[in-house]
């Protein structure tokens, strides 16, 4: 079986807004400089102010649990996916890449650019 990513890029509107990870405290979620130079700049949501310092959680951040499919859409979507309903950051990562609005979850996998 793949092993599964700790990491993700995080875009808002097609842009590359901020990488969030899962480690051993929990997760972390960090803006990007690059974006955060930008003009228009928005945070991914207002639970997530822009800033350079880095988002701390011991649970996934409420923000990225409320994009994850819910009921019966996710019981098909674990089961196909074979993800524990449970295991809301691979969930997170199986399903996002096409979110319904602004932001976009891609998986990193070992050797891929952060």
């Amino acid at each position: 079986m793949e092993k599964r990513s700790d990491k993700a890029n995080i875009f808002l509107w097609d842009k590359k807004a901020g990488l969030l990870e899962r480690t051993d405290a929990g997760y972390r979620f960090t803006y990007c400089r690059d974006y955060l130079s930008l003009p228009n700049a928005q945070p991914v949501s207002l639970t997530l102010p822009l800033t350079e310092k880095p988002y701390r959680s011991r649970t996934l951040f409420p923000f990225f649990i409320g994009l994850l499919p819910e009921g019966w859409y996710l019981n098909i979507v674990s089961r196909t996916l074979k993800i524990d309903p449970e295991n809301s950051f691979d969930i997170l990562l199986g399903t996002c890449g096409e979110c319904v609005g602004a932001v976009s979850v891609f998986p990193i996998h070992e050797g891929d650019a952060i």
